[in-house]
């Protein structure tokens, strides 16, 4: 996907400080002074436009998050939202995945959420796939001992090999749809992504894992 140059982002970025963290680093083992109230910390890892982390946000005002995008022009989308809803449980994040350690402290994490993540279909790109195993090092390192990681896709091969995954890296897998908006899951909150390939008939795959 081409992204779309916005030149002005940066900019945005920086001047809305409150709700996107300049220097997460400074946060490690006290985000709940970036938040109103000490509450459970739930993490999106490529939260792209933000429509999944506002709407989760909005809905359960009783649980702290974070949205975390590398890219410029797509998370300065999120803070838009955000500016217009002005939510006291969300904070955002531009950093990269494999650097969580840096910004985390071991345990300070109860959920993470990986959402139509990019598959990286090809062989030699394994090794920048989210659910790979050395992300799944990281997760386990920052998610406390009942956190849980929560991953969705509607790609086949991406889900199939993050299962293979997950098993190998001797995960536990706490629950596995194959066809999420045909399942009994009643409190489903859609990206953008999931609205638009749901609409072409593709199905959604959805795996929640624990660490031992």
């Amino acid at each position: 996907m081409r992204l779309r140059h916005k030149p002005y982002a940066q900019e945005k970025l920086l001047e809305y400080k409150h709700y996107v963290v300049e220097k997460p680093e400074k946060s490690k083992g006290k985000w709940t002074e970036r938040f109103e109230k000490a509450q459970p910390l739930h993490i999106e890892i490529g939260c792209g436009k933000g429509r999944f982390i506002i709407e989760m946000a909005k809905r359960y005002p009783e649980i702290n998050f974070i949205g975390i995008e590398l890219q410029t022009s797509v998370i300065v989308s999120a803070l838009e939202k955000q500016i217009d809803e002005e939510l006291p449980n969300l904070q955002l994040m531009q950093v990269n995945a494999k650097d969580l350690r840096e910004y985390f402290e071991a345990g300070e994490v109860d959920r993470i959420y990986l959402t139509f993540s990019d598959p990286w279909p090809k062989n030699r790109h394994e090794k920048r796939r989210l659910t790979y195993k050395s992300f799944l090092s990281v997760y386990e390192t920052i998610l406390n001992d009942k956190g849980e990681l929560h991953f969705k896709t509607d790609n086949q091969k991406l889900f199939e090999y993050s299962l293979t995954s997950f098993s190998k890296y001797d995960a536990v897998l706490e629950k596995v749809y194959l066809d999420l908006h045909n399942s009994d899951v009643e409190d489903n909150v859609m990206t953008e992504y999931e609205e638009k390939f749901s609409k072409k008939g593709n199905r959604i795959y959805k795996a929640v894992v624990m660490f031992k």
